[in-house]
């Protein structure tokens, strides 16, 4: 590592990170207020690694963390790499990959994420979540209703408010007994990456954390990290796709 690399990561000294708890299959918080889970995983080595102690800067949502880029409040955080974002963050190759699908109502005839995109479809997602970023530039006839949060998003689904319910497949799994009248459908719309992300324009701190990815995946620390924290449905990205 360079002292540019460290002092682009760290300029105040210390690695201030981005922390966002609206995806728990990153970062949770205990009863204490305690944060843990993979990203704090991630976040622990990489500060070890420059020689800098850590300060977890927390954000409710994953869009407020990137919206926050500019105002050097962060220095470091984990999101999915998504090419809205990639106009103000430079994003490490992907360390992850997890698939997001659909919910719809029981009475509905769609079997397929594949069919959910047609005309009068309405699908509930969280606004600026990297899921509903990538319907908002990719959806041909469906049409969203951005909500506040995945809980909102349920929470309109259940009021028949809107047909279908995006995502992540292994929150949708986990809320399944609380959407009784819904169903799961087959396939997804995307297959989602989460990498490091900091601010454009950081030259060497992008070639230390491209070297970093590859050797945190190759040692198996991503995929160790997921196991302990029993993340369902979350995948370290296969090291070959790397090369």
């Amino acid at each position: 590592m360079t002292m540019n690399a460290k002092n682009e990561l760290a300029p105040t000294g210390k690695l201030r990170a981005g922390m966002n708890l609206g995806n728990n299959l990153f970062t949770r918080q205990n009863g204490s207020g305690e944060l843990h889970g993979v990203s704090v995983d991630l976040m622990q080595e990489l500060a070890q690694r420059l020689g800098v102690s850590l300060e977890l800067v927390i954000y409710d949502q994953p869009g407020q963390v990137a919206e926050d880029v500019t105002q050097g409040v962060w220095d470091v955080a984990i999101l999915a790499i998504e090419k809205t974002r990639a106009k103000t963050i430079s994003f490490s190759p992907g360390m992850t990959e997890i698939e997001a699908g659909y919910v719809v109502h029981q009475s509905s005839t769609l079997q397929s994420a594949l069919e959910v995109d047609a005309k009068g479809m309405k699908i509930a997602a969280p606004e600026k979540a990297g899921y509903e970023l990538f319907l908002t530039s990719t959806l041909q006839n469906a049409s969203l209703v951005r909500t506040k949060n995945f809980a909102n998003s349920i929470e309109i689904f259940k009021q028949n408010k809107v047909d279908a319910l995006a995502g992540l497949k292994p929150n949708l799994i986990d809320s399944m007994s609380e959407l009784t009248e819904g169903k799961l459908l087959q396939g997804n719309f995307m297959t989602i990456h989460h990498g490091f992300a900091i601010p454009l324009g950081k030259t060497a701190a992008d070639v230390y954390l491209q070297e970093l990815v590859q050797e945190l995946i190759a040692t198996g620390f991503v995929a160790r990290s997921i196991e302990k924290h029993q993340i369902k449905g979350l995948k370290a990205i296969n090291v070959k796709s790397l090369q």
